[in-house]
């Protein structure tokens, strides 16, 4: 039984990091909006985004323009024109 949890827990780990390092991106009408995960925790810190447990963040237009992306962005430098984000 000792195995079987340490198995389980060593793949969990596994996809935590595999799915921790992946670009997610979002298509919007004004251009594709590309976000590097992998950077934004090597920089912040997980805490900075996910509050407990990380867990996927659904963003839409009104949090990426507000409190989860730009607000962010104004506070610690970030990029906050539309086409430093919105590429087509």
């Amino acid at each position: 039984m000792k195995k079987l949890i340490i198995a389980v827990m060593l793949v969990a780990f596994a996809f935590t990091v595999a799915y921790a390092a992946d670009s997610v991106t979002y298509d919007s009408k004004k251009g594709a909006v590309t976000f590097n995960h992998k950077d934004h925790a090597d920089k912040l810190g997980c805490e900075a985004c996910h509050e407990g447990t990380p867990a996927k963040i659904e963003i839409d237009k009104n949090a990426a323009h507000g409190a989860a992306c730009k607000d962010c962005h104004k506070e610690k430098g970030g990029p906050t024109k539309c086409n430093d984000c919105h590429k087509k």
